[in-house]
């Protein structure tokens, strides 16, 4: 690959929709500033080339100080070899750190995730290693701290006392796409579920940290993480794509093994055994192939009296995580008029009404500039990942046929919500769906 077509390779994906010329003036600096090394993952040598590259340009600086941070956007099958190449060829001992950020996923289940962790330690100590999780960087993931902590409105409702249940939601409007052969040796519980929503899930019901050091906040994550059993299959729906609306089954995608069980979509419900959240029901939603893009939080308040108010609509507060960032809380207000009559609403807070002259930065943005700065505090922890795969290994080997026989996925249709059977799922443990009169955002007082 020579450097015109590896330059091509690192920015096709970085936006200018409107063609600003101050982008592309930073993005030429940025070509500039990129170069490639080609070499085999387990040469030696290879390294040692890298290594001459690196002190090439480390001797044009005016500083004698030298940091390097390698990200490791690879195959989990070369982390190892990689990992132990750097350390011993690529390592800075002349002042300066060294840190190294791996991508998920880290293992397939929690003796794989073991051994992997173990191997890397050999190498590369805690403080230099960052696992990342995107989602932890992501604007309303981070907002989750400022809005259970710096609210005392929001603290006072957030347990068992006053929620029934939560739904942690993942949608994706489009499937495989001939991506199936990687999906399938994976499928969307270690994709999305194991990772991304437990993280979100860890954030949304910790206890208060001391601090914000990043061993404050995860020493909380993975304290609630404990409190979690392994999920038990009657909790568990499980659903794959069929072909509908014009588009194509996971089966009819050519790099999908023939008659694969491996779901395309998952429901796990998930409880925690602490004093704060026993009974409260932890909802984790996730598919392809679905209606619409969509990561959200949907806290669903319990009912309230009953006497002067029935069948009223519950409260629900709503953290939209993507696409347009938003914070909502739905309630009654009473409707205009001469009568007294109670509707749902809303108070709602959008990030780019509210915000207008804000830019959110992307994830990896946020994240690759944490470990810049050595800050650990929205990276996974080596034993936060290890009680994460406690809670999903029983369910993925009863999935992958390791104990047991395989469960078959629903079908559902492309473009859909989701498995029929989604509806009951869900109102099995205590969800109830908002009346029609609920419409967003405007509600039209004649059709009442």
């Amino acid at each position: 690959m020579d450097t015109e077509e590896f330059h091509k390779r690192t920015t096709s994906y970085i936006k200018n929709p409107d063609n600003d010329p101050t982008i592309a003036e930073k993005l030429e600096q940025f070509k500039a500033l990129s170069t490639y090394v080609s070499g085999s993952y387990e040469d030696g040598a290879a390294f040692d080339n890298l290594n001459k590259y690196l002190e090439d340009i480390e001797s044009k600086y005016q500083s004698k100080e030298c940091n390097r941070l390698f990200y490791l956007a690879l195959p989990p099958s070369v982390f190892i070899s990689v990992a132990k190449n750097l350390k011993e060829h690529c390592y800075v001992t002349r002042g300066g750190i060294n840190r190294i950020i791996v991508e998920k996923p880290f293992g397939k289940d929690l003796d794989s995730a073991r051994e992997l962790l173990s191997s890397l330690k050999q190498y590369w100590t805690e403080d230099e290693t960052f696992r990342i999780d995107h989602y932890l960087g992501k604007e309303m993931v981070k907002n989750l701290l400022v809005l259970r902590f710096a609210n005392i409105a929001m603290g006072a409702a957030w347990d068992k006392n006053s929620i029934s249940n939560v739904q942690i939601t993942f949608k994706e409007p489009f499937g495989t796409e001939g991506r199936g052969g990687y999906f399938d040796e994976f499928g969307i519980i270690r994709d999305i579920l194991q990772n991304h929503l437990l993280q979100v899930l860890s954030i949304l019901t910790m206890e208060r940290p001391v601090s914000f050091a990043a061993e404050d906040i995860r020493d909380e994550k993975v304290k609630v993480l404990r409190c979690i059993p392994p999920i038990e299959r009657s909790d568990t729906l499980l659903g794959q794509y069929v072909a509908a609306n014009g588009k194509p089954g996971y089966l009819d995608d050519e790099t999908v093994p023939p008659q694969s069980v491996c779901p395309t979509f998952a429901a796990t419900t998930l409880w925690i055994h602490n004093p704060r959240w026993e009974g409260v029901p932890f909802i984790l939603k996730a598919g392809k192939a679905l209606n619409e893009a969509k990561v959200e939080v949907r806290i669903q308040f319990k009912d309230v009296t009953q006497g002067i108010f029935k069948d009223i609509a519950r409260n629900e507060l709503v953290i939209r995580i993507q696409p347009s960032e938003a914070v909502y809380l739905k309630l009654n207000a009473k409707a205009p008029g001469l009568y007294t009559r109670a509707i749902p609403t809303e108070m709602d807070l959008t990030y780019k009404r509210r915000f207008t002259e804000s830019k959110i930065p992307e994830a990896y943005e946020a994240l690759i500039l944490d470990a810049l700065k050595g800050d650990h505090s929205n990276f996974v922890r080596h034993d936060e990942l290890d009680v994460a795969w406690k809670i999903f290994t029983p369910l993925l080997h009863w999935i992958d046929g390791l104990s047991g026989q395989r469960p078959r996925p629903v079908p559902y249709p492309y473009g859909s919500r989701g498995p029929k059977e989604l509806n009951a799922f869900v109102e099995k443990y205590g969800y109830r769906r908002a009346a029609d009169s609920y419409t967003w955002p405007i509600t039209n007082l004649a059709s009442l």
